[in-house]
């Protein structure tokens, strides 16, 4: 694994990565170049290849990525035994039948991620991002309760296909062109206050808020969401496409939810996620006739299944939501205005212009990180959560030069 230093030998971004993007920009849809834009780039870097916690540019630069992926590349770059375990699989079988005919490696998956749910019986549908998950859980939550009324957070995010994009409260932008074919069955909860629930069918809530910020909730929010689900029989979906398998601790951070949703880090870099939810949510999906599904041609994709076995394994064995725990912890204090669990970190600043401008010189320096938070004034960090502490000791230091300029 490599867990190098930065080492620049171009100014940044550098000629070659500036060509590629004029290249993609002709090409591909506008909204991705206005949005660079918007975020002060007149030209991105361009990846060519990535091995543990680095990742170098076209130019031959060697950075430091404390994004991972958006927090997806939980083992880092090119993690060798979720790979090897992925060309195994793509040596054997690449593609099974979906929901009529499994493979081998979707139902050991299958029985792994149903044991992370404390209550036995818990029942698991694949997919292939977090999107997938909260679409999942979402028809489970109308199905059990016949109510369509969803309650979300502001500041949280979901996904932007429709059924996450309606619950969408990080950015109304995102929502609003959209708005006539998303209805209006979902309202928005102040982040860290436990809403009444009378009359609705899914609450459906971050542990932590991801890119709203790495927004730690008051102690006995999620209990209090737990009673009050109670109260009202509505089901509570746990989002932990960013907070869960480890990124803030624990594999499971809400294990009192009905439905746990799962992504991200769980294929290592393949597309897969999870939505888990206990016996007595999913089984209305069996009392249809088989005529109620939810299934695409590539959930459960065989290759994928595979390469998350080898995370879940690789989890386990080196123990690494724990060290999360404690590295994160020593991280944190060495940032200024740090919130978050684990390995999952915001750095609040005064702005988001004061954000964008300390991200935009970090990426000189060789640092890759990115702005979140509903107002864009916080910067995230999911690394690899076996990264080297010293390279998490160099950013803090480069972090606290640049801020001072």
């Amino acid at each position: 694994m490599s867990q190098e230093l930065p080492q620049l030998v171009t100014p940044i971004p550098g000629p070659r990565s500036r060509e590629l993007a004029a290249r993609l920009s002709e090409v591909e849809s506008p909204a991705f170049d206005a949005r660079r834009k918007t975020r002060g780039q007149d030209a991105p870097i361009v990846y060519q290849r990535g091995l543990g916690a680095n990742v170098w540019d076209a130019d031959g630069n060697r950075f430091v990525d404390l994004t991972a992926g958006f927090g997806a590349l939980i083992l880092g770059h090119n993690p060798v035994d979720v790979y090897e375990a992925a060309r195994g699989q793509m040596s054997d079988l690449t593609l099974a039948l979906g929901d009529v005919y499994a493979s081998d490696a979707k139902i050991e998956l299958c029985e792994r991620l149903a044991k992370l749910l404390p209550e036995p019986g818990a029942r698991v549908m694949l997919g292939l991002s977090g999107a997938d998950a909260v679409t999942a859980a979402l028809k489970t939550a109308m199905l059990h309760t016949g109510k369509p009324s969803i309650v979300a957070f502001e500041g949280a995010y979901h996904g932007l296909s429709y059924a996450p994009l309606a619950a969408c409260g990080l950015n109304k932008a995102f929502r609003e062109p959209f708005a006539a074919q998303l209805g209006d069955h979902v309202r928005f909860a102040p982040y860290g206050e436990v809403p009444k629930l009378d009359g609705v069918g899914a609450i459906l809530v971050e542990p932590i808020l991801g890119r709203g910020g790495c927004i730690v909730p008051p102690r006995g929010f999620l209990q209090g969401i737990r009673r009050e689900c109670d109260r009202t029989g509505t089901v509570m979906i746990a989002d932990e496409i960013w907070t869960g398998l480890g990124r803030a601790g624990h594999l499971v951070n809400c294990p009192s939810a009905d439905i746990v949703c799962l992504g991200k880090g769980l294929g290592g870099g393949f597309p897969v996620s999870a939505c888990i939810g206990r016996a007595d949510v999913m089984k209305e999906w069996g009392a249809h006739g088989g005529s109620t599904i939810h299934t695409a041609t590539h959930f459960g994709w065989p290759v994928a299944c595979r390469a998350a076995l080898a995370v879940l394994d690789r989890l386990a064995k080196k123990q690494l939501p724990e060290r999360a725990q404690a590295v994160g912890a020593v991280w944190r204090a060495l940032l200024p205005n740090a919130s978050g669990e684990g390995l999952m970190v915001g750095v609040r600043h005064r702005d988001s212009a004061e954000a964008l401008r300390v991200t935009r010189a970090l990426l000189e320096r060789g640092w890759i990180v990115l702005t979140g938070g509903a107002d864009g004034a916080t910067i995230t960090l999911t690394p690899p959560l076996d990264i080297d502490e010293r390279l998490l000791i160099a950013f803090a230091e480069a972090h606290e030069a640049i801020s001072g300029e």
